[in-house]
C-alpha cells in the first residue's frame, strides 16, 4: 500500500492506542495463570496476534472479542515434547518466549519473517550454554532445547531488556530461588520496570537488588481482570503533529505510567530550545520520530543511538537514507545522529518506509508538512494498524495509490 499525503494540519482529539508493551506482557501473564483472567483493551496488531498464536500453541486457551481478551491459563502438568511458535516480526514475541518455551517443552523451534532471526540473541546463547541448554541459530529458525534451573544468571544490560523480561517472566516458575546479576549497565530500564509491574498485578514479586533482581521460585501466577493502559511510544507520533501547527489532544494515556517513552514530551518541549540534546538510550524506539521532528524544527544532536541498528530496520541508516529525498543530511556516529537546521523539501522520490512502522510513521509527520508519497505504508500494522484511518480522522489528507 502506497500513501500519497499532501500538505495538511491535523486538529481534535484522539484516544491513545493501547500501550503494544503492556499488553504483551499481560497476555503472557494471564496465560501463565492459573484460571481465566480478562484483558480489556487489547490492540489487535500484527505483533500481538504473534504473541497470541505463541501462547495458544504454548497451551493457553485465548478469545478475543473486539478489543476484550479472555485467557485460561496453561496446564503445567505434563512437558509438551517439541513445539513450533510462528513470531512473525515480533522482537518481543520471540525474546519473551524462549526461556518460557524450555519449561513448557523439551524443544522449541521458533520462526519468524523479515529481519527477526538475524537480531542478536547472544545473551540466551550465553546463558544457555552455561546453564547446560541450547539455543542453535539455523538459517530460517532458532531451537531452543534443554531444562532451565534456578541459580545466578549474569545477563549483560545493555543489548536488550527484552532478554531480561524474558527471564523475569519465567524464573519464578522454578523450583529453587534465582538471582540476575547484571554485568553491565541497565539500558531501556523502563521497560523492565513495565515487566515488574505486570507480575506484581498476577501476584508474582521480584526484587530490585543493588546490581540486578531477585527472584523466589515456585511462584503462582495468579489470574486478573485488566485493562491494557495507553500508549505512549505511539501517541508521540500523534502529538508530533502539535510541533508543526497541529492541535491535537490524545487522550487515555497515564501520566505515572512506567512506560519510558512518555519522556517525548519533555524531548519536544526542548527542541525549541538552542542547540537541544537528547539521549535515547532508555527510549531507543522515539529515534525515528525524534529525528522527524527535529528535521521540522531546528535541529538536534540525539545521543545512545547505537541500537537503532538492530530493530526492524537499520533506523539510523534507514532514516538518513530517505531524508536524502528531502534534502536533508544527517550525520550518523557510532552512538549519535546529528541533525542540521535546514528546512525540508518535498521529496523528490517515493519515500520507502523500510517494512518498519516506526520509520513509516515518522515520514507520516514530515510528509504531512511537505507532501510525499510513502511506499508500503502497511507496515504500520505491526504495531498502530489505525495510524492513518486515526490521522485522517484528525484532518491530515492523503489518497492511497
Amino acid at each position: 500500500m502506497n500513501i500519497s499525503l499532501t500538505p495538511s494540519r491535523a486538529c481534535g482529539e484522539i484516544q491513545a492506542p493501547a500501550s503494544k508493551s503492556y499488553a504483551h506482557r499481560l497476555l503472557i501473564c494471564a496465560a501463565l495463570s492459573q484460571g481465566t483472567s480478562v484483558i480489556e483493551n487489547i490492540g489487535t496488531n500484527d505483533d500481538i496476534l504473534a504473541t497470541v498464536s505463541c501462547l495458544k500453541e504454548l497451551g493457553a486457551e485465548i478469545k478475543i472479542n473486539g478489543t476484550t481478551a479472555t485467557v485460561k491459563g496453561i496446564d503445567f502438568s505434563s512437558k509438551k515434547e517439541k513445539i513450533t511458535l510462528f513470531c512473525n516480526e515480533s522482537g518481543s514475541t520471540l525474546r519473551f518466549l524462549i526461556p518460557l518455551s524450555l519449561v513448557i517443552s523439551q524443544e522449541a523451534e521458533f520462526t519468524g519473517k523479515g529481519r527477526l532471526l538475524s537480531r542478536p540473541q547472544s545473551v540466551y546463547e550465553e546463558l544457555f550454554e552455561e546453564k547446560g541448554c541450547s539455543l542453535k541459530k539455523r538459517e530460517n529458525s532458532l531451537t531452543a532445547s534443554g531444562e532451565l534451573k534456578s541459580g545466578t544468571y549474569k545477563v549483560r544490560g545493555d543489548v536488550s531488556s527484552q532478554f531480561l523480561t524474558g527471564l523475569l517472566f519465567t524464573l519464578p516458575l522454578l523450583e529453587g530461588d534465582s538471582e540476575i546479576v547484571l554485568t553491565t549497565k541497565l539500558e531501556s530500564a523502563p521497560y523492565v520496570d513495565i515487566t515488574i509491574d505486570v507480575l506484581s498485578k498476577f501476584g508474582v514479586n521480584v526484587t530490585k537488588t543493588e546490581n540486578g533482581f531477585f527472584i523466589k521460585g515456585s511462584q503462582k501466577y495468579k489470574s486478573s481482570a485488566i485493562t491494557t493502559e495507553g500508549d505512549w511510544s505511539n501517541s508521540s507520533f500523534l502529538d508530533a503533529f502539535n510541533l508543526v501547527g497541529g492541535s491535537v489532544a490524545v487522550r487515555g494515556l497515564n501520566i505515572d505510567s512506567f512506560q519510558g517513552d512518555k519522556i517525548y514530551r519533555e524531548f519536544y518541549d526542548n527542541l525549541s530550545c538552542d542547540n537541544p540534546q537528547f539521549d535515547i538510550s532508555d527510549c531507543p524506539d522515539l529515534g525515528p520520530v525524534l529525528i522527524t521532528c527535529a528535521v521540522l524544527k531546528h535541529g538536534a544532536l540525539i545521543k545512545g543511538t547505537n541500537r537503532l541498528k538492530i530493530k526492524e530496520s537499520d533506523r539510523g541508516q534507514a532514516m538518513a537514507q530517505e531524508l536524502k529525498k528531502f534534502g536533508v543530511d544527517i550525520e550518523i556516529g557510532d552512538d549519535f545522529i546529528k541533525i542540521p537546521d535546514v528546512v525540508p523539501q518535498k521529496p523528490t522520490a517515493v519515500i520507502d518506509c523500510c517494512n518498519d512502522h516506526r520509520i513509516a510513521m515518522s515520514f507520516a509527520v514530515l510528509c504531512s508538512v511537505t507532501g510525499g508519497v510513502l511506499k508500503d505504508a502497511e507496515c504500520v500494522n505491526k504495531s498502530y494498524p489505525d495510524f492513518f484511518k486515526d490521522i485522517k480522522n484528525l484532518g491530515i489528507q492523503y489518497n492511497i495509490i
